[in-house]
């Protein structure tokens, strides 16, 4: 074997198709075996050469889905299952390409393997290559192949990059994770009990609080489609505002910021926005991100360093937390806060606090769209905390600085 393809599209007849036109002359035989369809391809060769043969093994899963089930619905489920464990397993240099990778495992529905038999087929590598992009896919090759990337078995993004090796090494900045809108049911009867126990409390608690309610607003992923980001990378996240927030409240001036950034090795986790901030804090930028220190307070939250996470009618203070709950103390290493911070809350209370903020951000949204005043909570805490919940659960896998807040 090549190589394998992973990709959240189905079709036996699109990968036929492709064959075709990347190798016109080529001869063509389809078996069946249990749930693999094979295709045996056949390259005639002329009076100085010999015949080349291919062989191409698909199967797809029984029920196409965008999320792995508790049970299992066919063979390919349990590869996937198997699949994202031995992912979940390896070391990594970039911790956001691994999510993103195990979001996207979650999400396949069809595998494919290459397997060239006789002979060198010049086209193949273009045809590995089409392939991948057609079909978005994943690929697990082998070693010392004409596509690896490794010295081990490894991984590779639908354009051949590098994207997770037995090592932790990745070229890639970014995978996309796709969910086909046909294998996306709206259908209430199929939502996890999950989603709609969490989409129910929420709206029962806004009804105590007399706020408006939209019945629309679908419930958020269940809890075996999300990934919460590793208790390193929030802790990391929480040491960054910590450092923009001291240069907000005028506790330090940039440069002092930036020295200590430095001094700590802290500098790589800012973002290029914070970044541009400590260049220069104006006063307009300083008030924006004194708003941050809602986010820093939900983070927190998260790695059960603050116990509750209040309704949002009040302002968040960070003044009252133990000097061993938080980054930032003079005389300590921010380094030595990272490394204690090994656990995050359970996922439920984490998508159960996402919910209910995605829905006071929508009554947020429609009171000022009415031009109407929202008293009872907020509407700035609320946006702040739906923002750093959203980046917890890696919605839509995007980065601090590109969070969206969609209602």
């Amino acid at each position: 074997m090549l190589c394998t393809l992973y990709s959240n599209k189905i079709g036996f007849d699109q990968v036929l198709a492709t064959v075709r036109r990347s190798l016109p002359t080529a001869q063509i035989a389809i078996d069946q075996e249990d749930d693999f369809t094979i295709a045996y391809i056949l390259l005639k060769g002329g009076f100085f050469s010999s015949d080349k043969t291919l062989k191409i093994v698909y199967r797809e899963r029984y029920e196409p889905s965008y999320f792995l089930p508790d049970e299992d619905d066919s063979s390919l489920t349990v590869n996937l299952k198997g699949l994202y464990g031995y992912v979940n397993s390896l070391p990594t240099q970039n911790e956001r390409i691994k999510t993103l990778f195990l979001q996207k495992i979650a999400t396949l529905n069809s595998e494919f393997s290459i397997v060239p038999e006789t002979g060198t087929i010049k086209e193949l590598p273009q045809l590995i290559r089409t392939l991948a992009q057609e079909f978005d896919a994943i690929l697990f090759v082998q070693p010392n192949t004409l596509i690896g990337k490794a010295a081990g078995q490894h991984f590779l993004d639908k354009d051949l990059n590098l994207l997770l090796d037995q090592n932790g090494r990745s070229e890639v900045e970014y995978l996309s994770v796709q969910i086909q809108n046909t294998f996306f049911d709206p259908d209430p009867s199929t939502l996890n009990d999950d989603q709609t126990q969490r989409k129910t409390q929420s709206e029962q608690l806004l009804q105590q609080y007399h706020i408006k309610i939209n019945p629309h607003l679908p419930p958020i992923y269940s809890e075996r489609m999300t990934i919460i980001r590793s208790p390193q990378v929030i802790a990391e996240r929480i040491t960054a505002l910590a450092i923009t927030n001291l240069v907000a409240f005028d506790n330090l001036n940039e440069q002092e910021a930036l020295q200590l950034a430095q001094e700590y090795g802290l500098y790589d986790l800012l973002t290029p926005k914070e970044k541009a901030f400590l260049a220069n804090p104006t006063s307009d930028q300083k008030m924006f991100e004194t708003w941050k220190v809602e986010g820093i307070w939900t983070l927190l939250w998260a790695i059960n360093k603050v116990e509750d996470l209040p309704f949002p009618n009040e302002l968040a203070d960070l003044s009252g937390i133990a000097s061993d709950n938080y980054p930032i103390v003079y005389g300590k290493n921010p380094r030595h806060f990272i490394a204690s911070v090994t656990t995050t809350r359970p996922k439920s209370a984490i998508l159960s606090a996402n919910d209910l903020y995605y829905r006071l951000n929508w009554a947020c949204t429609d009171a000022r769209t009415h031009q109407q005043d929202m008293t009872i909570v907020n509407a700035s805490v609320v946006y702040e905390r739906h923002y750093a919940l959203n980046w917890l659960i890696n919605y839509q896998g995007q980065d601090w600085d590109e969070v969206s807040c969609d209602t």
